[in-house]
């Protein structure tokens, strides 16, 4: 089954120095039947406006995958961690038993955008740690990037929970296939442009839950930008 989310249903905040748009409850958007999709509970999309960002604060038993659509994400951590990301890399940061950090926009003149994914960990008072990947391009050019795993296999972050995000980009004509399994779930968001699914069109900003598929096929009506989280489906 596939059920699209237009983007004109997600939260959308202007706070100001920067913009939210959530897609599950968080913060001051409270909906009791919006709250999560299987254990992915939170998947935001901020842009900062420069030299702004969310200062130092702590989170606690929370799987957290950030990634960067455009600009220059600056991250640190009380863990010594301290870097940049840009367009197309992530960071991953098991906060397990706590952690303090800070989010900020690098750029003095440019906007930052990124997604932030909460999963929920499979354990409690898991130990702290960080971990970041810097790709290209071309790495997800017209073909899925994993860049998040259930498990620690090459390439891929394996993190606490049963689940896998991927990445791509796809060039306006070009068509490639994401084949799930039967009882997994699978969120997906267009980032940029515009893609169909079987007779479903997805502009930028739309999402689309997908279970009980053996698989589907995505063409890119233009140059398109998705992330794709997929997971148990209980």
């Amino acid at each position: 089954m596939l059920s699209k989310v237009p983007a004109r249903q997600i939260f959308f905040r202007d706070y100001g120095w920067h913009i939210g748009r959530f897609h599950f409850s968080f913060a001051d958007y409270q909906d009791p039947d919006n709250t999560s999709f299987g254990d992915l509970l939170t998947f935001n999309d901020f842009t900062l406006q420069p030299c702004s960002g969310f200062d130092t604060h702590p989170h606690q038993e929370i799987e957290i995958i950030s990634y960067c659509v455009d600009g220059q994400l600056l991250h640190e951590d009380n863990l010594g961690n301290k870097e940049i990301l840009r367009r197309g890399e992530m960071q991953y940061t098991c906060a397990g038993s706590g952690i303090m950090h800070s989010e900020r926009n690098d750029s003095r003149d440019s906007h930052l955008r990124f997604i932030q994914i909460w999963l929920r960990p499979s354990s409690a008072s898991l130990l702290p740690h960080y971990h970041s990947v810097h790709y290209k391009r071309s790495d997800r050019l017209n073909k899925f990037l994993q860049i998040i795993a259930g498990k620690s296999i090459e390439n891929q972050q394996g993190i606490n929970q049963d689940a896998n995000i991927f990445v791509s980009e796809i060039q306006s004509g070009r068509e490639i296939r994401f084949d799930q399994l039967l009882g997994r779930k699978v969120y997906l968001a267009c980032l940029e442009g515009t893609l169909r699914i079987n007779d479903m069109t997805l502009n930028n900003g739309d999402a689309l839950k997908v279970w009980d598929e053996a698989g589907f096929t995505i063409q890119a009506v233009e140059d398109v930008h998705l992330i794709l989280v997929e997971m148990a489906g209980s």
